[in-house]
């Protein structure tokens, strides 16, 4: 993980979090990966997460490494079909909705979406702009793919 002075800026502490409007780029998979494990040490218990970005972007790779560090076991997937998915860990319940297809936030909420966040150690929303009004506290990354080599993806803290 490097930001784009090559300083890291995932470690533990506030201070080292990144700041609204700065970036780093992660390299291959296991660097997304890490990166979710260490958002922990960033976001308080009950928080929710946006994240915004193009297919492929790492969204759900950056879920996977989340889901891991809480000691869950089993497959993290995108849950496009289903929208949300809460998965049990040993760390507490982490939330996964993809809101991509849904037409109006009420339908997330008609499921249930308060009860799920507020018994969710994180929950982490793919696609949610309906929604960044709603939660304004939430901090908002975004993915991005690096032109020139596919394995680099950039992530801006947007808020």
């Amino acid at each position: 993980m490097r930001t784009d002075d090559s300083a890291a800026l995932v470690g533990k502490g506030t201070e080292g979090w990144l700041r609204p409007g700065q970036s780093t780029l992660l390299r291959g998979l296991d660097e997304q990966q890490a990166f979710g494990a260490a958002l922990l040490d960033q976001v308080p218990a009950g928080a929710v997460l946006f994240l915004e970005g193009e297919l492929g972007a790492g969204k759900t790779s950056l879920t996977q490494g989340i889901a891991r560090r809480l000691g869950f076991t089993g497959t993290v997937s995108s849950p496009t079909y289903a929208l949300m998915q809460p998965y049990p860990t040993p760390g507490g319940q982490l939330l996964h909705v993809d809101a991509y297809r849904v037409q109006h936030p009420g339908e997330l909420y008609d499921m249930g979406l308060d009860d799920l966040i507020e018994g969710s150690r994180l929950s982490v929303i793919e696609w949610g702009q309906a929604l960044y009004g709603d939660y304004p506290q939430a901090t908002l990354l975004r993915l991005e793919h690096v032109p020139g080599d596919e394995d680099v993806r950039r992530v801006t803290r947007v808020r």
